[in-house]
Parts: structure tokens; C-alpha cells; sequence
């Protein structure tokens, strides 16, 4: 009889995923429903009601997308953007970078703003840039992953919204670990991914979008880019049409949504404030027990992203190759942690606590292992 595959348990401490809760696991087996089945559609409606108390929002289009994160990002901009469109985009990092490339093939003009990786961006240069360009948009994101900074989000957006622009951020490594407050912010569009903070697996991104957006949508003077993630279209499946029934789109994942569901309902449990504040102690942990053995913090306390921790790695293991370390981390103690990317890349850890594993036991568990092999 064949069985599948067994993959070697691991502590997921990198940029994610993150580890899963026994319980989404569970919610995973349940038998499959047809995706217009009311029993799944009942879910999905549960599913979309709590993440609007995550997001902070009472946007009606607010739904777990059938995609990752990055096809979120790519939700909100090709929505939002019609070629010649100008758009301001603050670059801190990788996904900064991401939402350029997005927006440039969607035909709009784009300015950037940057500032260097493990900084937060300068609000008055982007307010300044808002002014200067009057964009269709402003882009930009709340928790930059290749790099733990998480950036001040009220001052940009008010910027972008007394120029009339939407607002789009990026929640991907926030969401459920960082209190967000999108309404009270004046965001128009926000996106996410399921495998962060939320400890399911993944495959889906939360997102959310103004009436503004839908609005702004339905008077587009071209078609939107992609069929697949219009949200004029992806309304009337998930909001229903005309006369308030389901209008088939796609064939949502199922079992994706019914753990994401799970999931939403062990944050609620829990509650925001105390997961937040969770999140916050084990980095904090995370940090106190690296310093003896000479990581320092990349980024200034005060902008820094507790579900992912930046850190400088000494000189002897960037010399030795910090690759050949974490490697030996996977390989004999089965703990995964992430690399640097572009400038970074060499002379940083992205070390993630999201989730499940935003535990003082997984700081233990981290700290033993390197003791030993930096022991050896």
C-alpha cells in the first residue's frame, strides 16, 4: 500500500511560513463541500466578518483571496491602476521593490521612494512626492519582511488621501501579530498571506477594499488587467450579485478556507491584544539571548517588526559563511531561519516569530542549537 512521503518535522523561524496550529491542521482533513455549497459559503461569510475585525475595517469586500500574498499585492495595484496612471511606491525593501515591478507592468508611471534597507521610509519624502505627482496611488508596505521594519502608516496615507490618491499597504507579515487599524488609518486597499502571523499554511491572502475602490473599478475607462483578480467580479461570488445570490467565479480552495477559518478563531480566542503583546515579549527574548553571542538588532526599536527580527551577525560567522550555519541548523537540529536578500544578503538573519511560534521555547530551542554549533 503506498503511503506518502513523510517531510522531517521542522521549527519554521524563518520569513515564513510559520508552523501550523494542530487545530488548522484538523480543520484541513474535514471532507470537501462543493465552493457554492451553503454550509461552505456560511464559513466563508464567517471567515471574511473576522477578518474585518482583524483588519480593523467594515469594508463589505473584505475576503480571504484564493492566491498568496503576492497575487494580493498584484489584486490591489491592477484594480486600482489603468496605464499612464501615476503611482508613488515606498521602497524599504524587497516587497517595496515587488509592488514597482507590479505597478510598472500594469502600464503606470511610477515614482519611487526609498530609503535604505532596515530603515523606515521619510514620510515628508513621500509627502512630498505625493504632492508633487498628484498620484492615482500610494503604495506601500506596513511590515517590509526582507528587512523587520515596520513602518508608520498614518501620516503617508493622510498625505495620499488629501491628494485624493488610494491608499494601498502591505500587511503580509503583520496581520494577526500587529494591530492594524486600516478604517482609522484611511487605507483603501490591503493584502495579506495566511502562513505569517496566522499560523495556517499557505495559499490564500486576506485583502480588503474600500467601497472607494469598488467605486473607482466599475468607471474604469479599460477592463481591469487581470479577469481572474478584478474585484468588480470577485464581488459577486463573494458578496453575491444583483439579487444577492452567489455568482460562480472560480472554485474557491475549500480546505484552505476552512483552516483559514480555524485559524481566525484561535487569534479571536486568544484575543489581538494579547497575541500583540506576545509577539513583542518573545522578540524581545529573541534579541536578549542573541546579544552575548554578538547578533545586534538591524533595525531602531522604534520602528522595528516583532513578528520578524533583523539581526547583524558577527564577524566570525560571516567570515566562516552564515549559508554553511543555517544549513547545519536545518540539517541537525531542524530549525529553519531566513537569510538577508539583495544589499543584505551575507550579513543578516531574518529570524521569524509569527505565530504558533512567537514562544519563548522557540528562542530556547534556537539558542541551544547555535550554542552548539557555534561551539564546535
Amino acid at each position: 500500500m503506498h503511503s506518502p512521503r513523510a517531510l522531517p518535522p521542522r521549527l519554521l523561524l524563518g520569513p515564513g511560513p510559520s508552523n501550523v496550529h494542530p487545530r488548522v491542521l484538523e480543520a484541513l482533513s474535514q471532507p470537501l463541500v462543493g465552493h457554492l455549497d451553503p454550509s461552505f459559503l456560511a464559513v466563508l461569510d464567517e471567515v471574511s466578518e473576522r477578518l474585518r475585525r482583524l483588519f480593523g475595517t467594515s469594508n463589505a469586500l473584505t475576503l480571504p483571496l484564493s492566491a498568496t500574498g503576492s497575487a494580493g499585492m498584484e489584486a490591489c495595484l491592477v484594480n486600482l491602476l489603468e496605464r499612464g496612471d501615476d503611482v508613488v511606491v515606498g521602497v524599504a525593501g524587497v516587497f517595496g521593490e515587488r509592488m514597482c515591478e507590479v505597478a510598472t507592468r500594469a502600464g503606470a508611471r511610477v515614482t519611487r521612494v526609498e530609503t535604505e534597507p532596515g530603515t523606515a521610509l521619510d514620510e515628508a519624502a513621500v509627502a512630498e512626492a505625493i504632492a508633487r505627482v498628484h498620484p492615482r496611488a500610494v503604495a506601500f508596505v506596513h511590515a517590509e519582511t526582507s528587512t523587520g521594519v515596520l513602518q508608520p502608516v498614518e501620516t503617508i496615507a493622510r498625505a495620499a488621501r488629501e491628494a485624493g490618491a488610494f491608499v494601498v499597504l502591505d500587511c503580509v507579515t503583520s496581520l494577526a501579530g500587529v494591530a492594524l487599524a486600516i478604517d482609522e488609518w484611511g487605507v483603501d486597499a490591503v493584502y495579506s498571506g495566511t502562513q505569517k502571523c496566522l499560523s495556517c499554511p499557505p495559499g490564500l491572502s486576506p485583502v480588503s477594499f474600500s467601497d472607494r475602490v469598488l467605486e473607482h473599478v466599475r468607471r474604469r475607462a479599460t477592463p481591469v488587467q487581470s479577469w481572474y483578480l478584478d474585484v468588480s467580479l470577485l464581488a459577486a461570488y463573494y458578496e453575491g450579485g444583483g439579487d444577492g445570490a452567489r455568482v460562480y467565479h472560480h472554485t474557491a480552495p475549500i480546505s484552505a478556507v476552512l483552516g483559514l477559518a480555524e485559524g481566525l478563531r484561535i487569534v479571536e480566542e486568544e484575543g489581538i491584544e494579547a497575541r500583540v503583546e506576545r509577539h513583542r515579549a518573545a522578540s524581545r527574548a529573541l534579541l536578549e539571548a542573541l546579544a552575548p553571542l554578538g547578533f545586534e538588532p538591524l533595525v531602531d526599536e522604534a520602528v522595528r517588526l516583532p513578528p520578524l527580527t533583523t539581526v547583524r551577525l558577527p564577524a566570525r560567522i560571516q567570515q566562516a559563511g552564515e549559508a554553511a550555519l543555517r544549513a547545519n541548523l536545518l540539517e541537525r537540529h531542524g530549525i529553519e531561519v531566513g537569510g538577508g536578500l539583495g544589499k543584505l544578503a551575507g550579513s543578516i538573519w531574518r529570524i521569524g516569530l509569527m505565530g504558533e511560534n512567537a514562544r519563548e521555547e522557540s528562542v530556547e530551542r534556537l539558542l541551544g542549537a547555535l550554542r552548539r554549533e557555534l561551539a564546535a
